[in-house]
């Protein structure tokens, strides 16, 4: 049975109404409309015509972090792999249960954009799970396989050289997902808009998720938005990022720290500077490899709420998430946010092979 849990994120709630009113007066967009029950998009098509009269139609509501209660659910995921532990992925979900506050006057979506999430070499999928109920409770389905030979559940079969057989795992979970989602008596049963469909991924996960959503050997079409956290491009994975040749990519949101010693803050920088746009580049002042996105605190705070706004903005199609996108990703002394063509300069060069990290 899925297991209920609630979490919010302090203050978002009860500021995000006034970033977007302040926003739109700023850019000049016309007549904000208010209602006390806007009509869900999010799965729900789009919102019906309003009877006040406007220059230009008002953006949709942004869903912030804190939203909804998250609840929980696992499946296993069938894949081909080499020998018989690889067989099946095991994959936690988390998805929106339910509204929290009553404030939030919004009918329950029914279908939920999709986010699946790979994990970095020896993490526990668990270790990121402050950030993944921050997604879920903003409105997003949000899965993570245990991917095999990589994490620590497994110190026996450790094999860091199974990433090149990951971005097969991942499509599988993502077709599984899709499956779920159709099928009846489900806890996933018509719950994801399988049209909305993002990755997200740290480390060697950030590698495998930046694989599928834009290089030619993996690419899983219909991929909408992707956020690469400290992450890079993989040679051994084969193919070519960004080929000019085939349709453009989806949106991509990059983090990274610049105290990385894992994955080198210029690996972000070369896989950013090739991507086209639109693509935005998160650069955490003084964060390490890990801390941003398994410990609570500053860097934490930030990249759960840029991530969100990403995912709102390019994922969902709440475009007003890009103001909030572009305040809360520049933090005096913690973060600095830019879209800009290239991203700040890194030194040294970008080594990716199969030595595990020392992390």
């Amino acid at each position: 049975m899925p297991r209920t849990r609630s979490r919010v994120r302090r203050g978002r709630l009860l500021i995000a109404a006034v970033i977007i009113v302040t926003a739109a007066i700023a850019a000049g967009t016309g007549v904000l409309i208010l209602r006390s029950n806007p009509t869900p998009t999010r799965g729900g098509g789009p919102p019906a015509p309003s009877s006040t009269t406007s220059t230009t139609s008002p953006p949709p509501p942004v869903t912030p972090i804190g939203t909804y209660r998250v609840a929980t659910t696992a499946l296993t995921v069938p894949v081909a792999g080499p020998t018989p532990t690889d067989d099946n992925l095991p994959t936690t979900v988390w998805y929106p249960a339910g509204l929290v506050h009553a404030v939030v006057r919004r009918a329950r979506r029914h279908r939920y954009p999709l986010v699946v999430f790979s994990q970095g070499y020896q993490q526990r999928v668990s270790s990121y799970s402050l950030l993944l109920e921050d997604w879920a409770s903003a409105g997003f389905v949000v899965a993570g396989p245990t991917y095999p030979h990589t994490t620590p559940t497994q110190p026996a079969e450790l094999n860091r050289a199974d990433i090149v057989n990951h971005p097969a795992d991942l499509r599988a979970v993502i077709a599984a997902l899709i499956s779920a989602s159709k099928s009846t008596g489900s806890p996933l049963s018509e719950v994801i808009n399988t049209n909305e469909i993002g990755l997200a991924g740290q480390s060697d996960g950030g590698d495998v998720s930046l694989a599928v959503a834009d290089n030619t050997c993996c690419r899983y079409p219909g991929i909408k938005a992707a956020a690469i956290l400290s992450g890079a491009e993989f040679p051994l994975f084969g193919g070519r990022y960004f080929n000019p040749a085939t349709p453009s990519g989806p949106p991509l949101l990059v983090v990274q720290g610049d105290r990385d010693t894992i994955n080198l803050p210029v690996c972000s920088v070369q896989l950013y500077d090739a991507a086209p746009p639109p693509k935005y580049y998160l650069d955490l002042l003084g964060a390490t490899h890990l801390v941003p996105y398994e410990q609570a605190g500053p860097y934490e705070a930030v990249v759960a709420t840029v991530t969100t706004d990403f995912f709102d903005a390019e994922l969902a199609g709440e475009r007003a998430a890009l103001v909030q996108m572009t305040l809360g990703g520049n933090v005096a002394g913690t973060a600095q946010l830019t879209s800009a063509p290239t991203a700040p300069p890194a030194t040294g060069a970008c080594v990716t092979d199969l030595t595990p990290p020392g992390l």
